[in-house]
């Protein structure tokens, strides 16, 4: 109980952060957390948002049609953001690969881009991208690394040539992070060698680091020399990656929403208004 009211008290005050970075929320999915994400929203503020893929499930929404009101209160929130001078940057994955026809486009306030190199405060520079573009890379890890970089940057162009063509024939994306899911035995093994693959990337972009999403796996760490961000989901984990001023990243979770904790009394709210104060 005391945790909770602690937790009330470090939410009645929104914290405010360099830039955000969001994924794998997957709204039209009855498996979506859209409630814990637009309690997230209320308390976390930032100069920039940006919205590393599957926002959207547009695979779910094309088998039947799911879209609770809370997800339009998600929409909107981001949207009222936008408005007020938040710059917020959406970078489509594979289950809201639509968007993907569409790079460089605003709706309402919100830019569509396909992958982005983000500035850091630090100085270093991060390549940001949804990542399911490199899942035919992973399952063929072995046979490319044999080929060499030549047979690795054909099997990415191929792979995201045959992304566009299947979403024109309205064919579902095919995922091998999915597949590698199914089998626990491999899972460990895909999400080590994405992370390698990913990284890898990153290097050869010239980056120091790379955000990403996709594989709802969330860390930061270091990859041979690379830093690397995977911002989780809001299926199961409902983590976040918050950017501070200075430079240094926090991976956040939120899976307490403030309306099913305890009020604060009167004490505690006038300590809780006073605290910004006394520091």
């Amino acid at each position: 109980m005391g945790h909770e009211r602690q937790l009330v008290k470090d939410m009645m005050e929104p914290r405010h952060f360099r830039t955000l970075f969001i994924s794998d929320v997957h709204l039209g999915s009855k498996a979506a957390k859209a409630d814990f994400l637009l309690d997230f929203l209320r308390y976390h503020e930032a100069d920039t948002i940006v919205l590393v893929g599957d926002i959207v499930d547009g695979w779910r929404l094309k088998r039947s049609w799911y879209w609770p009101q809370v997800c339009n209160d998600v929409v909107q929130k981001l949207l009222r953001k936008a408005r007020k001078g938040t710059r917020v940057v959406y970078i489509p994955g594979n289950h809201d690969e639509f968007l993907r026809d569409f790079p460089g486009m605003h709706f309402g306030g919100i830019e569509v881009v396909e992958r982005m190199m983000h500035d850091g405060a630090d100085g270093k520079k991060y390549l940001i991208l949804h990542g399911d573009e490199f899942d035919v890379v992973v399952r063929n890890a072995r046979l490319l690394a044999y080929l060499g970089d030549w047979a690795y940057d054909t099997a990415i162009r191929i792979n995201i040539l045959l992304a566009a063509v299947r979403r024109r024939l309205g064919m579902p994306y095919w995922s091998f992070s999915a597949w590698a899911k199914l089998q626990v035995k491999h899972a460990v093994n895909f999400i080590g060698e994405f992370e390698r693959v990913v990284a890898e990337e990153a290097r050869k972009s010239g980056a120091d680091g790379v955000i990403c999403g996709h594989i709802h796996h969330a860390v930061i760490q270091d990859k041979d020399g690379i830093r690397y961000i995977n911002t989780g989901d809001w299926v199961e984990s409902c983590t976040a990656v918050a950017e501070h001023q200075d430079g240094t990243f926090e991976l956040i979770t939120w899976r307490t929403l403030a309306s099913t904790v305890p009020a604060l009394t009167a004490v505690e709210r006038e300590e809780a208004e006073l605290a910004p104060q006394a520091a």
